[in-house]
């Protein structure tokens, strides 16, 4: 049952991902605003087909922790799930993203057209200034920058790689950064064609503000979200279900 579910799931997942990539081409020619809209419900119609098809829930804790206004969202990435569900939790937003997801014919002009930031990560020093140039600007004009600091999805129960970069970004645009912490990893594992049932937790912290040194404000991220997301996993191994048991890390 639990494979067809997968299956039936997974159908629906890209048949959804692929009409909404039309719709967005279709608005190449209206304003900014509407391609966002049809993002957000790209967001909101991905946790309605998980619900429905896969018995799994949705929880979001804190969203009154999200500030008005341009801030940074820095979150744990352990699934595909996230990069969709957290659209609807802010109003305008911009993912900063990997360059190479760009050339995907269709979804890569899509981000194009949304104002996503792509960063070329074989360059470093030079890509890290052009992606702060692009920051400093959405946020002027008040957006919300999402960025995962470990730079993609980690499996469950594996070792964090935090990136320092997220501390350049933190200092350099002077807003608030909220973290995320999740367990979605769980229920919709990185690599895995399989899709389980069960409650999916967005813990939403309070926001760390401008002003802090850039070691702090590391540590101070990481801790955070590392362990909320393991409390968070360890809530839901509170049921008794072989796939939610800890795996061993080659």
């Amino acid at each position: 049952m639990l494979f067809l579910r997968s299956a039936l799931f997974n159908t629906a997942f890209y048949l959804n991902t692929a009409f909404l990539v039309a719709i967005c081409m279709i608005t190449f020619v209206l304003p900014r605003y509407y391609i966002i809209q049809v993002i957000r419900f790209w967001g909101t119609s991905t946790a309605w087909l998980f619900k429905v098809i896969v018995g799994g829930t949705v929880e979001f804790r804190g969203k009154e922790n999200i500030p008005e206004g341009g801030i940074i969202m820095a979150s744990k990435h352990q699934s595909a799930w996230e990069t969709a569900a957290l659209l609807p939790l802010v109003k305008d937003p911009v993912y900063i993203f990997k360059r190479e997801l760009q050339h995907i014919p269709f979804f890569g002009w899509c981000s194009i057209k949304a104002g996503m930031i792509p960063i070329n990560r074989g360059q470093k020093s030079k890509a890290l200034k052009q992606m702060l140039k692009r920051a400093k600007e959405e946020i002027a004009d008040d957006r919300q920058i999402i960025i995962y600091p470990e730079g993609t999805r980690r499996p469950v129960d594996s070792e964090p790689q935090y990136k320092f970069g997220i501390t350049s970004i933190y200092q350099i645009l002077k807003v608030p950064c909220v973290p995320v912490a999740l367990n979605s990893g769980l229920f919709w594992p990185r690599r895995s064609f399989m899709r389980y049932p069960g409650k999916m937790i967005v813990q939403i912290l309070p926001p760390i503000e401008p002003g802090l040194k850039g070691q702090e404000f590391f540590d101070t991220l990481t801790e955070q979200i590392e362990s909320t997301s393991n409390a968070l996993l360890a809530e839901a191994r509170e049921e008794d279900r072989p796939y939610l048991a800890p795996k061993s890390q080659s």
